[in-house]
């Protein structure tokens, strides 16, 4: 049947909406087929972005808690194979994007649809803040053990080094995950090795955030806000210079 058919498509990742065909239908926002995937999408989109803030940060709080027992490249390696594991874990139901920069870079290139940007922009956060808070309650982390992120250096050296990391971010997110030639069971592997790369490069300098939500987040809860603005704006302009390409 033609519903079956519409739905399989959406189900299997295509961002092309389900619309009614029968004029007989009352026009609605959108179905109720299409609200109950959009539901389970933000679900995934929340869940997926708290895993990744979870064990990314987490593995942070944890390695100035303990002395570095974790060490810098166990951080580094934390953070690429969340993203790896998430990727293959929803990336079927939501497209895997945890990242607001993500999701309006694909919005405006037409990859994903306006009007579920803002759900997803909010489950990101809501994700990124449970998680913080999770860790801040847990690991009860003190100030010095902050696990967000702030500029060792000048703002301007953070803006630009969020710019490049997050452009390469893109780059690779559209050449696996958005171009038919492409392998896509890769997907994840290419996309975490991606995050591994520039948290070694960018990491002691910007905390390599690339992503507004994994920076947001740990500032609301533990109000550190000294140069946020760098990265939301960093990695929005690097994602969206990165999907030009």
């Amino acid at each position: 049947m033609a519903w079956d058919r519409e739905i399989s498509t959406i189900e299997e990742g295509s961002n092309t909406v389900y619309t009614p065909r029968s004029t007989n239908e009352k026009a609605t926002f959108c179905t109720s087929a299409e609200v109950v995937l959009i539901i389970q999408k933000v679900i995934a989109e929340a869940i997926g972005t708290y895993f990744l803030i979870f064990v990314g940060c987490g593995s942070v709080a944890v390695n100035k808690i303990y002395d570095g027992t974790i060490t810098f490249p166990g951080v580094c390696i934390a953070w690429g194979l969340i993203v790896m594991v998430m990727v293959y874990a929803v990336g079927h139901i939501s497209g895997a994007h945890f990242n607001p920069a993500v999701t309006i870079t694909f919005a405006i290139f037409r990859q994903f649809p306006w009007k579920q940007v803002p759900m997803y922009i909010v489950a990101q956060l809501i994700g990124s803040v449970l998680a913080s808070g999770t860790l801040y309650v847990v690991l009860e982390v003190k100030a010095e053990a902050f696990f967000g992120t702030t500029p060792t250096g000048s703002n301007v050296q953070s803006l630009v080094i969020e710019f490049v990391v997050s452009f390469l971010l893109m780059f690779v997110i559209s050449g696996v995950a958005t171009d038919n030639r492409s392998i896509g069971e890769l997907a994840g592997i290419a996309i975490g090795m991606t995050i591994l790369i520039n948290v070694i490069v960018a990491g002691p300098v910007s905390g390599a955030s690339m992503n507004p939500a994994r920076s947001i987040g740990p500032a609301i809860i533990m109000h550190r806000y000294k140069g946020l603005w760098i990265y939301i704006i960093g990695p929005v302009l690097g994602t969206i210079a990165g999907g030009f390409t």
